[in-house]
């Protein structure tokens, strides 16, 4: 019996065994009292509270955390790569942000304009692992660290969680239309520059206001503009290829032909499968008719100066340069991509050079070892090509001549090697396309702004129309072994040509200086290592 005046209790009940989540919050972690009106904390239906990476958690890794310079003068390209490339705890924790609000950045408009910004870059033909890096440099301009951007061909998204006990945030954008326009992306990546850059003050308010701006903009040229260009990059294609005056006219007015029945065919909202298809007729139609009417010409030069102004090279190399940076998915969907172009281009060239066969075209496919060997006219013709080429991405006056040298550059560099060397094509183009990517990637880091407007052009002259030509040809004229001998040689420039882009801008990455670990090492991706 207890003494009298002592109290007994009741000993407690144990309480039957039940399961604990692992995201349920630890012991001892305080949550903020809310009013009775707003929704629980941590609510999966609750507007995500703003933040401050000052009141996170610490977390340190089992490993510790690495010590991480980044050079602030750097490109903020390399900046952003170089943290993508590192797990999330092991990237360094961002300095004070002037951008955000005095009570933390609001989320999910940060999220949205981050997805706004990958939407134009990713619509204008920027490579996915560029797309990451800008996503990472607006998140990580408004204070927002710990997110990870997700790029693929049509969807993009955005993951962003607070710390480890918060739920995580996820938005999404999917990209409906895809169009050139390389002055778009220009103005892109300033806003890019001016928000991740310390000493700019860009609010939320005013990065939503320019790029409202730049999405109203207009092209810098219209649509006749483009038919033109469509015209004189055939015409100066054809020239490359050993024609005369007469082949010169012919293949503009085949071109600009193509191009216009491509306007009406994407009037009517047919998919640009068909577009390719029909484009590709008028050019080689104009070559068949010409031998039948036994005009002294060059016809195979006509064919192939009209499939110059077709071929995918912009699609090609930003598939092969997804690749080679591990974005798979992105890279398989645009190289399949490619292959539908590709494949309209037959059909639309296969169904002309049959008829014409019939009709007693005699089209010489031995004509293809007849090269020619007019240094001059090739260089002015090549310059010509790449002027006409910037023009039909829609590039920025400013840039226009520099990247016209940059093709003429190239080329020299590819008859150098292959007319006076005697070098196999395929290594000649994968050192010309090299050069292209070094110089781009040179004048992308003196500008701060993109590669693609420097490069993509250069590469026209370097495009494999005539072995496409003459694989076709062999083709119709039913010798199946040398059309696919051919169209091999073909692919094999059209990956020599990516290759060499990617690689010469991955040297100039390798030898200028760059943020990174300590003692200089380079962090790089390593996914598979085949052991």
């Amino acid at each position: 019996m207890p003494p009298s005046g002592v109290v007994t209790q009741a000993p407690p009940v144990e309480e039957e065994s039940s399961t604990t989540s692992e995201f349920a919050l630890p012991k001892g972690y305080g949550v903020p009292q809310t009013p009775a009106t707003d929704p629980p904390e941590g609510s999966a239906f609750s507007m995500p509270r703003t933040y401050s990476s000052r009141d996170a958690p610490a977390f340190t890794p089992p490993a510790g955390i690495p010590r991480v310079d980044l050079i602030k003068d750097a490109p903020w390209q390399d900046r952003m790569r170089t943290m993508l490339r590192m797990p999330v705890a092991d990237r360094p924790v961002p300095e004070a942000v002037q951008k955000s609000e005095a009570e933390g950045p609001a989320v999910p408009r940060v999220l949205d304009l981050t997805l706004r910004v990958g939407e134009l870059l990713l619509a204008g033909g920027e490579g996915a692992e560029d797309v990451d890096a800008a996503m990472f440099a607006v998140c990580r301009s408004y204070g927002l660290d710990r997110c990870e951007p997700n790029v693929t061909f049509t969807l993009l998204s955005i993951s962003y969680q607070p710390s480890l006990v918060d739920d995580p945030v996820t938005a999404s954008r999917t990209v409906r239309r895809r169009g050139t326009d390389y002055t778009r992306l220009a103005a892109v990546y300033q806003l890019v520059d001016d928000i991740s850059d310390d000493e700019t003050e860009v609010s939320l308010e005013e990065a939503y206001r320019r790029l409202a701006e730049i999405r109203r903009n207009r092209h810098p040229y219209s649509g006749w503009v483009l038919t033109l260009a469509t015209g004189l990059l055939a015409g100066a294609a054809s020239v490359l290829v050993g024609g005369d005056l007469i082949v010169f006219v012919a293949a503009v007015v085949g071109a600009m032909l193509g191009d216009r029945l491509a306007w009406l065919c994407a009037g009517r909202g047919l998919p640009e499968f068909y577009q390719f298809t029909v484009a590709a007729m008028p050019a080689a139609a104009i070559g068949a008719a010409l031998t039948v009417a036994h005009v002294d010409v060059r016809a195979s030069a006509v064919i192939t100066g009209g499939l110059f102004a077709l071929l995918p090279g912009r699609a090609l190399v930003a598939g092969v340069q997804d690749g080679l940076t591990g974005y798979y998915i992105t890279a398989s969907a645009r190289l399949l991509e490619v292959m539908y172009f590709y494949v309209g281009i037959v059909i639309g060239v296969l169904v002309i050079l049959y008829f014409g066969v019939t009709l007693g075209a005699e089209l010489n496919p031995d004509a293809a070892l007849l090269s020619t060997n007019r240094p001059l006219w090739q260089i002015g013709a090549s310059m010509l090509l790449t002027l006409a080429f910037a023009v039909l991405l829609q590039q920025e006056r400013s840039t226009v001549l520099i990247v016209t040298l940059n093709g003429g550059v190239a080329w020299s560099v590819y008859g150098a090697m292959h007319y006076a060397g005697e070098i196999s094509p395929v290594a000649s183009t994968a050192v010309a396309a090299g050069l292209v990517g070094l110089f781009g990637q040179l004048m992308s880091r003196y500008r701060f702004a993109s590669a693609l407007p420097y490069t993509t052009a250069a590469i026209g002259p370097l495009l494999p129309g005539s072995a496409t030509y003459f694989g076709l040809l062999a083709i119709a004229q039913n010798d199946v072994d040398q059309g696919l001998v051919q169209l091999s040689k073909a692919a094999a420039l059209a990956m020599a040509i990516a290759i060499g882009m990617n690689l010469g801008s991955e040297i100039s990455r390798l030898f200028l200086r760059l943020p990174g670990a300590t003692a200089g090492a380079r962090r790089a991706a390593k996914r598979t290592r085949g052991f």
